[in-house]
């Protein structure tokens, strides 16, 4: 016979069953997760992979080498270039200054800094809805490789050959890297400060983001755990991806700030990740506004907020997210923002198996 349980020892009853429940699947999705993970090391996948659940971490793993050539492998807590992923943090500042009354998003840029267009605000620079042609693009074309270029460098090219426009502002939507660069500048301007001091002063040092900065690459070069960016050679053998002449931008573009630059490791991600779920940085208003699609003229939506692309799970919920790409570098970090669950890959080897990876460690 049953004996009789009081509701109160009920509901104690069903709350153990749930965290039991709750355990199960959480072990389950572990599992899986390390499988998708082991299969792509397999398949050889250099980098780091981290999943965590409500900012507790369910798997934290690393594959491959740091450096190939002298054989150094791969640590977890490693430092990798962040490329795209970099965006975010650029568009953070532009947050953070908006809040701060240095600006408006509807300021026009040539309030700031002096371009060869009109009508372009910093809202179409945030949602690459500018128009703007490719800085890079056109530094291939008209800079002097033998030295290293920053953002002023680039702004003087980009008036003196002012290129077309590529749309009017607002009509379209359209990555542009450029843009961000001139976020970076703006950011200076507004702020009277250094794009890198900033970054240091109102993100990296407040959210403990110790092993995060924006490095030179003699910098870069003194640190033991940087994991360098590789590309397979002629006989199919990893070497450093400078090596490749389509890859020596990261040196003559070394300067640049905005569209990219910032390196760290994993776990740091994570700490910003926690820290946008708070109002650390900014208010959650200004975040649900960075978190949500922005729209073109005509009123139609596009995937991108302030610096994260926007999409819905198959459920239905938001997803933020953004990748990164560096000679040799595959950067990504996806966060389920109702669920919490947040996924970051760092890659050092450009390996096709990385697609495979995300999906595998997308799933419930």
């Amino acid at each position: 016979m049953l004996k009789y349980q009081s509701p109160k020892n009920m509901k104690h009853f069903f709350s153990f069953c749930l965290l039991v429940v709750g355990c199960v699947m959480s072990y389950g999705q572990s599992n899986l997760h390390q499988q998708a993970f082991n299969e792509a090391k397999s398949a050889g996948f250099s980098g780091v992979a981290l999943v965590a659940n409500n900012g507790k971490i369910v798997m934290h793993e690393s594959a491959g080498m740091r450096r190939y050539e002298s054989i150094e492998p791969m640590g977890k807590n490693d430092i990798f270039e962040w490329a795209s992923v970099s965006k975010q943090f650029t568009a953070m500042i532009i947050m953070m200054l908006k809040e701060k009354g240095k600006l408006t998003y509807d300021d026009p840029v040539s309030q700031y800094v002096k371009i060869p267009y009109q009508n372009i605000t910093i809202r179409h620079l945030l949602t690459h809805t500018s128009g703007l042609p490719d800085y890079h693009e056109l530094m291939d074309r008209h800079w002097d490789k033998s030295k290293v270029a920053g953002n002023p460098d680039i702004l003087e090219i980009l008036n003196r050959h002012a290129p077309p426009i590529l749309f009017m502002p607002g009509e379209r939507y359209e990555y542009s890297n450029t843009g961000y660069l001139l976020l970076g500048s703006i950011a200076e301007k507004a702020s009277d400060e250094d794009f890198i001091t900033l970054c240091r002063k109102w993100i990296f040092k407040p959210l403990k983001m110790t092993q995060t900065d924006i490095r030179s690459h003699a910098e870069k070069a003194n640190i033991r755990a940087f994991a360098v960016g590789h590309l397979p050679d002629s006989s199919k053998q990893y070497v450093n991806a400078n090596r490749f002449r389509n890859s020596d931008f990261t040196f003559w573009l070394g300067n640049r700030k905005g569209p990219g630059r910032i390196s760290g490791s994993a776990t740091d991600l994570l700490r910003w990740d926690r820290a946008l779920y708070t109002q650390k940085l900014v208010r959650r208003k200004t975040l649900e506004e960075a978190f949500s699609p922005a729209r073109l003229n005509d009123g139609t939506e596009i995937p991108y907020g302030f610096g994260w692309e926007v999409l819905k799970d198959e459920k239905g919920h938001k997803v933020v997210q953004h990748t990164g790409g560096n000679p040799g570098y595959n950067t990504l970090i996806v966060r389920f923002i109702e669920k919490q669950k947040t996924i970051i890959i760092l890659n050092n080897n450009a390996h096709e198996s990385m697609d495979r990876l995300v999906e595998a460690l997308k799933k419930e």
